[in-house]
C-alpha cells in the first residue's frame, strides 16, 4: 500500500466534491461534470491500491 498514492486519492475526491458543490451555486454543467470525473479517478485510484495490497497479501501468506 502506498500512503502517497492513498493521500493523493483522497486528495483529488475532496477537490471533485468541492467543485461538484461549487457548480450546484453557480449551476455550471462543465464544473459538475468535472467534479464526478475526479470523483470517479479517485475511487480507480483506490481500486488499483486495493488490487495491489490483495496482491501483496497472497504474496506474503505463500
Amino acid at each position: 500500500m502506498s500512503i502517497e498514492n492513498r493521500a493523493e486519492a483522497v486528495a483529488k475526491n475532496v477537490e471533485g466534491k468541492l467543485q461538484e458543490a461549487v457548480s450546484e451555486i453557480t449551476g455550471s454543467t462543465k464544473d459538475k461534470a468535472e467534479g464526478q470525473a475526479k470523483q470517479e479517478e479517485a475511487a480507480a485510484m483506490h481500486a488499483i491500491e486495493d488490487a495491489k495490497d490483495a496482491v501483496k497479501d497472497t504474496i506474503d501468506k505463500v
